[in-house]
């Protein structure tokens, strides 16, 4: 059979020249396309040894690597919302935003079960807004991780204060301890080896949570009046104004941000197929823990619940629970180093060994970036006297994109299948992402509203520290 003629008019050529092999073409594009081929063959190995080293990941590891990312101290917050926006608000919006968030990280794994080329956020958001989305959002997905290293690394401090109680010693010494702490477990440069320390965290956080809900509930029990003499209320209280009520609504919004980090896990699976069972099962175990939490501590303390809830057992009991949670301090934010780690590692060195941290040249350049990217968390952290207010106006203005207005723009332009009118199935779907997308939008603009008037609230009212001080009075 006479075999087809091609047209090659790019080359010069009406037909396939004289001496064309098929086979030649496919060579020399896929050489174009994958430049590890054009590696030595010993890098070519090194290279596929370390990417085997990377693709290790697991749907239960992946829980473990969202639950640590996703669930720490910042969950025993979740009573001081309780107190501002009531019961009833409170246990809604813990299981309302829960079943939004269990949804639009389907939707983010959507995504990179199409286009599996997708590593990182930023990757994502490039499919649809083109090289200035992956600009911004890389932008956006590493400031954000740095800060939130920054976070734990006062949070760690705060911990180191409470529990030894001597406020002689300088704050920085616990501060630097911290610092050193952080930078040390987000070393392990691949998730599956990290997911390992996320066992130890998840323990952590549920004994401290266990601890302070008995404590509370003891303490309610054998007050004046019992139980029943608590000032809890299932409305907000009266003069709760609406910044207040919906700053305490944003701690609950940003409890629920384990999608920011979703891509990058899941780029380390070996069955990215099983991620669904990795969200409901985050999903769930969340909205069980958050709820349960909120109402319970609320009932038992009542509106004068102190941020974190822990500070409300008692002091002797507090220090306890400080201790039992300083492993998920630490373990919690220092995954946040290892995942901006990760990103830079794929940008910089994306045809590298480099990349995969193997060799000392690989080692040395992730001990670095690790190194740099805690330090710099952390300096900002302390230089930065009004720093945990400035976090909640950074998470107002990012995590409404990455929980919600992102997914859903994600389900218009990559995931949905025919028109938005097309079948009964897509009117729902549509109807759905459309009020995430709006929902994201007033998140953004109300949440960076009550974050600036949280900010002004703290400097009028003298809440705010000295950048880098040395009084640990000043912390509590």
């Amino acid at each position: 059979m006479q075999e087809a003629q091609r047209s090659y008019p790019e080359r010069g050529f009406e037909t396939a020249p004289t001496n064309y092999h098929a086979s030649d073409d496919i060579s020399s594009e896929s050489k174009k396309s994958d430049p590890e081929l054009n590696m030595p063959l010993d890098k070519t190995a090194t290279v596929q040894e370390g990417s085997e080293r990377f693709n290790r990941l697991g749907w239960k590891r992946l829980t473990i690597c969202l639950i640590v990312e996703a669930i720490a101290l910042g969950s025993l917050s979740i009573p001081s919302a309780f107190a501002k926006l009531g019961m009833v608000a409170g246990v809604i919006m813990c299981l309302g935003l829960g079943l939004i968030a269990i949804y639009t990280s389907y939707v983010v794994g959507q995504v990179k079960m199409r286009y599996p080329h997708v590593n990182h956020y930023s990757d994502a958001v490039q499919l649809i807004w083109g090289r200035f989305g992956y600009e911004l959002v890389g932008v956006m997905f590493a400031l954000f991780l740095i800060l939130l290293v920054g976070s734990h690394a006062l949070t760690g401090t705060i911990a180191f204060i409470n529990i030894i109680g001597n406020y002689q010693i300088c704050a920085l010494a616990w501060s630097v301890v911290s610092l050193i702490i952080l930078l040390l477990l987000a070393l392990p440069p691949s998730f599956a080896e990290f997911a390992i320390l996320g066992y130890i965290d998840f323990v952590s956080i549920i004994v401290a949570i266990m601890v302070t809900i008995i404590a509370t509930g003891v303490q309610a029990h054998n007050a004046p009046g019992g139980l029943a003499a608590v000032p809890w209320s299932a409305m907000p209280p009266p003069g709760t104004t609406f910044y207040e009520a919906f700053l305490a609504t944003t701690n609950i919004i940003f409890a629920y941000s384990f999608a920011v980090c979703q891509f990058s896990f899941m780029s380390e699976m070996h069955t990215p197929t099983d991620y669904v069972k990795s969200i409901w099962a985050l999903g769930l175990i969340e909205i069980f823990i958050y709820t349960i939490t909120g109402a319970l501590i609320y009932a038992f303390v009542g509106v004068d619940v102190k941020s974190p809830a822990l500070l409300s057992a008692g002091d002797t009991v507090s220090r306890i629970a400080f201790g039992i949670a300083l492993p998920v301090i630490f373990i919690s934010g220092s995954i946040n180093g290892t995942v901006v780690g990760r990103y830079i590692m794929d940008r910089a060195f994306p045809n590298s060994p480099i990349r995969y941290v193997k060799g000392l040249r690989g080692w040395a350049v992730w001990i670095c970036l690790i190194t740099i990217i805690t330090i710099v968390g952390w300096i900002i952290a302390e230089a930065i006297p009004f720093f945990n207010a400035l976090l909640g106006l950074i998470s107002s203005l990012f995590i409404s994109g990455f929980t919600f207005y992102f997914p859903a723009l994600f389900w218009f332009q990559l995931v949905r299948e025919g028109g938005c009118f097309s079948s009964t199935k897509n009117i729902m779907l549509s109807l759905l992402n459309g009020g995430v997308f709006i929902m994201g939008i007033v998140i953004l603009g109300a949440g960076t509203y009550a974050s600036v008037e949280d900010i002004i609230h703290q400097y009028t009212s003298g809440n705010v520290r000295s950048a880098f001080t040395c009084s640990a009075i000043s912390y509590t």
